[in-house]
């Protein structure tokens, strides 16, 4: 136990993000320093009880991003021993090495083991009130208060836990006296409402709060559900959860279709349980919410996977008729394609395109300021996951970012701005001293470049410039071209006069960067 935690602890460790990986992870560092979600500081629902130990971490650290990626760290042992413990307590202590050992190489796993973000403390979680549910469906009342306490903290951290986990709390009750199941609830119910309550007033009140909720729901996640979609949405979706399976788990992936060769009897209440533990959340990321950029939201069924995986390689490796070192040597080489997908794979979730955001992210901010001052140029930024107007308004904070597009509140069109790492929502375009907007690049890929066409052709073309600096190129145009972009959000008067700028004479900010 003491190699597999030490393991996970260095391994994400070493391999940490440095910069705040993700949109959500910018919400969730400037919610440390102030805790809005109606301007998405964080973004709705807030994860109250998140942000609070990232505050108190914070205090030791004095940096939002490694105060997050240590909470990270310290979710993803915690997920460690519970996988192995539960493990071992139903299959044995060979399965229980082969399950804790898929989640330490697991790709998916060790990249949020190494960001800012909430997916791994929630697999925590899951894990601990699958154990503490599995403890009461065996007949153990003693723990029906504290898997009561642990689920409502869980909803704190990350709310959606109380959709995907509650089944199982409820199914594990089924056998408990009818006043153990009563306090049960009522211990759940009392544990939300000691954050709930200072959630609410630290978010203006139940219609600020709840207005934000709706609000984000409308704008992302209920243009895609069932309800008001294509069924191939869903048909979709459930492809893309199979592939992030096996993005989770690599070659171990297949470990089932020897199950099914061997045709091994599994213990019914088992089988049960677990049902109960994943099915809620598969249905709703088939049927509800689910894009491949948010495959963390998987990780809530990564405990369950790695001990059922972790049955069924056990069980390779006794009864398979392979000699030991070569089942060794594929053990290996299994680990070593794991580590591989981790290290160098294309996808958002690997070592190497963290290196290349934080990268990239770093060369524009310090590019950016040698052709825009922060008197007279304001940044434009678009609404995304990377290099998008979170990490423009986080990391140049001196500037006045805007994003593009305008978004549809209750209260009205609303534009987000971001001065000083704090979010407000603009009424109308933002005039004097600003004579001019630069443009925040977006990453490359066609998808980035055929979004950011789509806004210069909006935008009058005689007007814009395009500057190359630090390997960059950087649009800017007049103030008096954004009203082309924002259309419901009246101009304000400009007073100052814009000047083009010139490739070889960069406009120097007066920061002296």
């Amino acid at each position: 136990m003491a190699i597999l935690i030490g393991a996970v602890a260095i391994t994400r460790w070493i391999f940490r993000s440095h910069f705040l990986y993700d949109l959500d992870s910018v919400n969730f560092a400037l919610a440390i320093d102030r805790f809005d979600p109606r301007v998405h500081q964080p973004h709705p629902p807030g994860y109250f009880l998140y942000i609070v130990l990232g505050r108190l971490l914070n205090t030791v650290f004095h940096d939002a991003n490694l105060a997050l990626v240590v909470l990270s760290i310290l979710a993803s042992c915690g997920a460690v021993i519970v996988i192995y413990q539960m493990a071992k307590l139903w299959f044995g202590p060979t399965a229980a090495l082969f399950a804790a050992s898929l989640f330490l190489f697991s790709p998916l796993a060790w990249f949020h083991g190494t960001v800012a973000l909430t997916y791994i403390v929630e697999a925590f979680f899951s894990g601990v009130s699958g154990y503490l549910c599995w403890r009461i469906y065996s007949g153990s009342q003693g723990f029906i208060l504290p898997a009561a306490v642990v689920l409502g903290i869980s909803a704190g951290m990350r709310p959606s836990s109380l959709l995907f986990l509650s089944p199982l709390f409820l199914f594990s009750l089924l056998k408990a006296p009818l006043k153990a199941r009563w306090a049960g609830l009522a211990v759940l119910i009392l544990t939300i409402a000691v954050w709930f309550v200072p959630m609410i007033a630290a978010s203006g009140g139940l219609n600020a709060y709840f207005g934000a909720l709706l609000s984000l729901w409308h704008m992302v996640p209920s243009k895609g559900t069932i309800f008001n979609s294509s069924p191939a949405n869903s048909i979709a979706r459930a492809f893309t959860i199979l592939f992030i399976y096996l993005l989770c788990f690599g070659p171990a992936s297949v470990s089932p279709l020897g199950a099914l060769v061997r045709k091994t009897p599994a213990d019914p209440r088992k089988k049960t349980f677990t049902l109960f533990w994943i099915v809620p959340a598969l249905c709703f990321f088939t049927f509800g919410y689910l894009k491949f950029v948010n495959s963390g939201y998987l990780l809530v069924l990564s405990v369950p996977a790695c001990m059922w995986l972790g049955l069924w390689l056990a069980e390779w490796y006794e009864f398979s008729g392979c000699r030991r070192p070569w089942k060794i040597a594929i053990i290996a080489a299994c680990a070593g394609t794991n580590v591989l997908i981790f290290l160098v794979s294309p996808f958002y979730c690997s070592y190497r395109e963290i290196r290349r955001f934080e990268a990239q992210l770093e060369s524009i901010t310090t590019a950016l300021p040698r052709i825009a001052s922060t008197r007279d140029t304001l940044i434009l930024s678009f609404d995304s996951h990377f290099d998008g107007f979170r990490h423009a308004g986080y990391y140049l904070p001196d500037y006045l970012t805007v994003e593009y597009p305008e978004v549809n509140l209750k209260e009205g069109t609303r534009i987000f701005s971001m001065h000083d790492r704090n979010t407000q929502f603009l009424t109308e375009l933002p005039g004097a001293p600003y004579t001019r907007f630069v443009v925040f690049p977006l990453p490359q890929g066609d998808s980035y470049q055929q979004y950011f066409q789509t806004v210069k052709d909006r935008l009058s073309g005689h007007s814009l410039q395009t500057l190359s600096v630090g390997g960059h190129e950087f649009i800017t145009g007049p103030l008096s071209d954004l009203p082309l972009l924002f259309p419901n959000a009246p101009p304000a008067s400009l007073s100052g006069v814009y000047v083009p700028l010139h490739s070889g004479m960069p406009h120097v900010n007066s920061r002296s960067h």
